[in-house]
């Protein structure tokens, strides 16, 4: 079995620090997920993993070694950073016959990942004329041509249709039920909600969690209650008096957060307000992991509100009566950038 450890890692890029002082271990038999905010120093850390960038303070190990210590890297560690990365004259079974022979990895591996990924009938087809979930198929292929104990995985589901998103998905567990250890990056919060076993969160370049999934939800968060009644708008104006945050959900149902079902069904007796639904809803990963990273956005959106404009930061009671919640800022990588 193969650990990831990072202890104090640190990469600055002149005045500006992209990773600062992070320390966290990707334990074997489970898959790890890997957050943060647009520019919170995702990409750049697992670059550092395999030796692409070289820490300015701080160490990593795979199994106890360095990167570049390991005799044959591709043995031991697969990682997918950059679905592009291919030579797009290349058929896809030449490209990985190339890892293969350079590596001194058994040729019979090719044919094996290949059909492994779903790729064993366009094997001879080449790269360059590939759409990107098959590139990105392409590139897992290459990840597991060692048979290595640790796979990193940046933005795997890029391009992928549901039925690829679902096969990474059971790829991934299935690789962790195998003993191997698992790091991914995704922006795709429904995804690594059924993926991730334990969480690692950053936020401008610093650990902000490193917790499990379940611990994490209950720890940031809230949930909140799903409400239904024949005035929207005048209930949305007395739930906010009351301390609450509301935002409109779908067919003019309100979301509320920071009060209970009971404490609403209170309220709405109390101003004879009948209520059709009243239904505390699971706080879901996204409401979570926003709730904690919401100091950590480098980029604020522009909300518009009532025919008036203010940023994601600034907007108040005085901006919008009824407090409804502003729209989720942009925060994905955007591939390999970090």
């Amino acid at each position: 079995m193969t650990t990831i450890e990072v202890n104090g890692l640190t990469k600055r890029y002149g005045p500006d620090t992209a990773v600062d002082d992070v320390s966290f271990i990707v334990e074997p038999g489970q898959v790890t997920g890997f957050l943060g905010p647009n520019g919170a120093g995702k990409s750049t850390t697992m670059k550092m993993i395999v030796g692409l960038a070289m820490p300015t303070r701080g160490s990593v190990t795979i199994g106890g070694r360095r990167y570049r210590d390991l005799p044959v890297p591709l043995t031991t560690v697969g990682a997918l950073l950059d679905a592009g990365a291919v030579h797009g004259g290349r058929t896809a079974r030449d490209h990985l016959l190339a890892l293969a022979v350079s590596n001194g990895l058994p040729r019979r591996r090719v044919d094996e990942v290949l059909a492994r990924t779903g790729l064993d009938g366009v094997a001879g087809k080449r790269a360059g004329g590939f759409s990107l979930g098959m590139r990105q198929r392409l590139g897992i292929a290459a990840t597991l041509l060692g048979d290595p104990q640790t796979l990193i995985f940046d933005e795997p589901v890029n391009g992928l249709d549901p039925e690829g998103i679902r096969w990474i998905r059971d790829l991934m567990r299935t690789l962790a039920r195998e003993g191997r250890s698992v790091l991914v990056s995704s922006h795709l919060m429904s995804e690594m909600a059924q993926s991730a076993d334990h969480l690692v969160v950053i936020g401008r370049g610093r650990l902000i969690a490193d917790t499990g999934m379940s611990e994490f939800l209950r720890a940031n968060g809230e949930g909140t209650v799903l409400v239904r009644t024949r005035e929207p708008d005048a209930f949305a104006l007395r739930l906010t008096a009351a301390g609450a945050t509301v935002r409109e959900g779908l067919e003019s149902s309100l979301v509320v957060s920071g009060l209970s079902s009971d404490d609403i069904g209170a309220l709405a007796a109390f101003h004879g307000v009948a209520l059709s639904e009243l239904a505390p809803q699971r706080a879901s990963l996204e409401d979570a992991f926003m709730e904690l990273t919401r100091d950590s956005i480098e980029y604020q959106g522009v909300a518009a509100q009532g025919g008036s404009c203010g940023t994601d930061g600034d907007a108040g009671p005085e901006a919008s009566p009824s407090r409804r919640s502003r729209p989720l800022a942009e925060w994905s990588e955007g591939g390999n950038a970090a």
